[in-house]
Formats: structure tokens, sequence, C-alpha cells
């Protein structure tokens, strides 16, 4: 493993530089790390969160309602006092219901009492237009031009009241604006939406089965928030004459395929977003093209560099070398490998869940019974145990079949957790 560290971040390249002759696909993990000097040292930014409570009337089922009212005020506590704040009402509308004349307000005592008045008033009726919150949500944002703007939406249910193409116009013109964590309550919402808007704007999504358990999480998803305090790293990525980029993809600690991402910026250069940073460490998995080149003879495939703003805090290499030595160029890296699993782990359970609910049962069980193969393979324990909801296996021969019966809740976590990935360290 390879690595340059320049203004506390470093960047280390994982690979096998070893091509067969005349093979032109090259490999890397690249870890990308941030210490915490280079987050202390980045100059103070003001924080705005945006608290987005789906207000639709199948939330006054369950005692969900309760549930989000409690947890929007976990997440003001955590909030340091003068972080800014607004608590959007989402129903087939987006509605500011605090505060109501300006577009936020800073965390201290006076205003979170005022916060809690205003959800005590509030009562579940309506439909259910996300792109539409996603749009107040914007708006707010553009307000506070500079600040880091972070929102947590939480929905009981459906996209009902709006089509598909009005949410993913919303979504696209969001990305950059704000962050956004998505979070369903109960089991009658779709993963698969919750997870285009967590995807694109650089959040998270999860299900939260029991209203009870909701708190405990809006308070840990600010305080997560609150701890990134660099808005933007971007990774750029150079490849020579007659290469390219062929994917990157973040690997660790979930999987998110970033290539669609890319901005090009100068000749076969490309950036790829990558969010706002705290003190931490992700995984990139790169893949690019590149002319071969004669037994011996060595060549940079890729320059990976780290950027924020306009300076390159950080920067990494992928080499290719050819040669005649199977022995060599048949080694793949042992992390290259590991995360090439994940991803089809993640795809399997997908696909499985998918062919199931359209009532395939050859090709789901199919699907499910490689993911158990695979979490088992890779150590992912998470998944593994996931996919026991799911999925019977018997010890005695590892034959896996479908569960006859499965908790609703306990489907949409596998979906919704999929992505997440089981780390692997070290070199080779």
């Amino acid at each position: 493993m390879s690595a340059v560290a320049e203004g506390g971040v470093s960047v280390a390249v994982d690979q096998n530089e070893y091509l067969a002759d005349g093979a032109g696909v090259v490999d890397a993990v690249v870890t990308v790390t941030t210490g915490a000097g280079f987050v202390a040292a980045e100059p103070a930014t003001e924080r705005v969160e945006i608290l987005i409570v789906d207000c639709s009337g199948s939330m006054g089922s369950y005692r969900k309602f309760d549930g989000a009212r409690t947890a929007t005020l976990a997440a003001l506590d955590v909030l340091p006092d003068g972080t800014r704040f607004a608590i959007v009402a989402g129903t087939s509308l987006a509605k500011l219901v605090y505060p109501t004349e300006v577009p936020s307000v800073p965390a201290n005592p006076a205003t979170r009492l005022e916060a809690r008045r205003a959800l005590d008033a509030l009562r579940p009726n309506g439909g259910t237009a996300m792109g539409t919150w996603l749009g107040l949500a914007r708006q707010l944002a553009w307000k506070h031009q500079g600040a880091m703007v972070h929102a947590i939406l939480l929905t009981d249910g459906k996209n009902e009241h709006e089509d598909p193409a009005t949410l993913a116009a919303e979504i696209a013109q969001s990305e950059g604006a704000f962050t956004c964590d998505c979070r369903g309550v109960g089991t009658d919402w779709r993963v698969e939406e919750l997870r285009s808007i967590a995807s694109a704007l650089h959040g998270t999504v999860d299900i939260v089965a029991d209203p009870a358990r909701l708190a405990e999480d809006f308070a840990a998803m600010a305080r997560s928030s609150m701890a990134k305090a660099i808005p933007e790293l971007t990774l750029r990525v150079w490849t020579p004459a007659g290469g390219g980029v062929r994917f990157v993809k973040q690997v660790a600690p979930a999987i998110e395929d970033l290539t669609a991402r890319r901005r090009e910026s100068g000749a076969q250069v490309g950036e790829y977003p990558l969010g706002a940073w705290g003190a931490e460490e992700r995984d990139y998995h790169v893949q690019v093209r590149v002319e071969p080149a004669a037994p011996g003879r060595e060549k940079l495939a890729a320059r990976v560099s780290v950027v924020a703003g306009e300076q390159v805090v950080g920067q990494g290499l992928v080499r290719a070398v050819w040669t005649t030595e199977s022995a060599l160029s048949a080694r793949i890296s042992r992390r290259v490998a590991h995360y090439t699993g994940q991803a089809e782990l993640a795809q399997a359970v997908q696909e499985g869940l998918a062919a199931r609910s359209s009532g395939d049962v050859e090709t789901a069980t199919a699907k499910l019974r490689r993911a158990v193969e695979l979490a088992a393979e890779s150590g992912n324990e998470g998944t593994a145990k996931l996919l026991r909801g799911v999925v019977e296996v018997d010890e005695r021969d590892g034959t896996v079949r479908l569960r006859r019966s499965v908790d609703a809740a306990a489907a949409m976590a596998l979906d919704a957790r999929s992505t997440k990935t089981k780390r692997v360290r070290g070199q080779g």
C-alpha cells in the first residue's frame, strides 16, 4: 500500500500493479483518511439543521406522530447552542412550521421551547409529496449561502401525491445544496424512494420500525452531522492519454456508485464530489483502463487527488507494470477482491428481495443463497444476521430456503442496510 499525506489528509492506494501481457484494466482501492488536525483547522462555518417531518394522515396511527415529535426535539437537544434550525411539515405540500417569519433560528433554550409548542400544534392530515418537501428545504438552504446545511427527512409512506419525475427533478436540483439523511418509520414506505434521495444527497437511509426508537436515531444523525466540519471534498482522477476511468465507487463504509457524478475538469481529468467530512476514513474502488505496454514496462495508470476547495490536500498514484509471469499478474489485491465481493453481496440482496416481491421464488432463492455465501465469505456479520430474517439456512448442508412468513420490517431492514460493508484493512 502506498500513501502520500498532505495537510492532514492521507491517500493510500492498494492494488496489484502487475498486469498480464496485453491486459488494459487496472483496479485499486483508494483509502482517504482525514485527520482530526485537518478537520480542526477548517474555518468555522455556519451550520443549519432542517428537520422534515411527515405530517400525512397515516402518521396518526401506531403512535408514529408522537414518535416523530419526540425525535425532532431529541435532535434539537443535541445541537450546540447557536446552530440554526428549521422544522418543515410535509404533506402533499411543504410548510415551514418553525420558525414562520424567517428561514431559521439559532438553537437555544427559548427557541427549543417555541419549537416544542409548534410541534404540539401539528396534527397529521393530508398526503405525501416528498419532492415538494425537498424543494422547500432547498429554498431554505439557499437563504444560507456558504453554510453547511443538513436535513433529516422522516416519512411513513410512499410518494403518492406527485409523479416520480417530479421527485427525481427535485432530487437533482437539491444536489450540492444540502445533505440529507432519510428514515422510514413503520413498513408502508419504499426503500428505493428514500434511497434515491439519500444517495444523491450524500446521506443514509434506514428503517425505524418502532416509533419509540426514533428519538435515539434522530439524535445520532444530528450528532453525526455536527461532527462534519469540512463542507465538501472532491476526488480528482487523472488518466493518461489513451486511458480512462471505468468506474469510481465508494465501497466503505457503504457502497455508493459515483461514476455518473463525474464532472469534467480538464484534459483526461474528472472530479467526483464526496460530500461533507469529519475526521473519518472512506474507501473507494477505482477501475481504469490503460493502453497496454510491452512486458517490463511501467506506466502511471491514474493519479488520484483529494481536493478541498481549489487546494489538493492529498494524492495517491495507481501504477501498471506489464509482465509475462502469471504468478505476478494473477495475484488479486485482497482489498480489491473483498470490496468486489461486497458490491456483489449488495446486488444479490437487492435483486433477491425484488424477485421475492414479484413472486419469482426461483430467482429469489438463487440470489439470496448467493448473498448468504458472500456474507459468510467476507465476514459481513451484519448482513448475514439480517438475511436470516428472510431465509432459512440448513447448517448441515448449507441449503437456503425462503421463509414462508417474513416480517415486513425484517425484509426492509435487509434492503435498506444491504449497502453497508464490512471494512477490510491491510495490504495484499
